[in-house]
């Protein structure tokens, strides 16, 4: 067991990902790779972070969902992807679960998260 772990560490160190801290109810930024032809370029993908998958390990995944005209959409991007440019936390939600699939039946006030304001992140916290 400790070795899988000892593994995992050298192949997310290898990656050099800067993952920030977030969970389930933060809204965030995921600037996602897409190659049209033979061009490649950084398309956004803002949403709130509904799950969290697999924890922190290279293994580790989340599923984001947004609003786009009108029609609610979700996508699971692998955590260490190389296709994925940047993570960014657009704003802290206050919730009291860690998976929020309940935000699937819900339209307008009803979805909507308070923001936490008074944030502070973990000490020691990389990933």
């Amino acid at each position: 067991m400790n070795l899988i772990a000892q593994i995992e560490a050298e192949q997310i160190a290898a990656l050099g990902k800067e993952i920030p801290d977030f969970k389930a109810g933060d809204t965030i930024r995921v600037g996602y790779k897409v190659t049209e032809g033979t061009r490649t370029r950084v398309q956004n993908y803002e949403g709130v972070c509904i799950a969290r998958n697999n924890g922190k390990g290279i293994a580790g995944s989340f599923t984001v969902r947004k609003i786009s005209f009108g029609e609610g959409v979700e996508r699971v991007f692998p955590l260490f992807s190389t296709n994925i440019e940047d993570i960014t936390v657009v704003r802290r939600g206050r919730v009291r679960r860690a998976k929020l699939y309940y935000l699937r039946a819900r339209r307008g006030k009803s979805a909507r998260i308070a923001e936490v304001t008074n944030y502070k992140p973990k000490s020691g916290a990389s990933a």
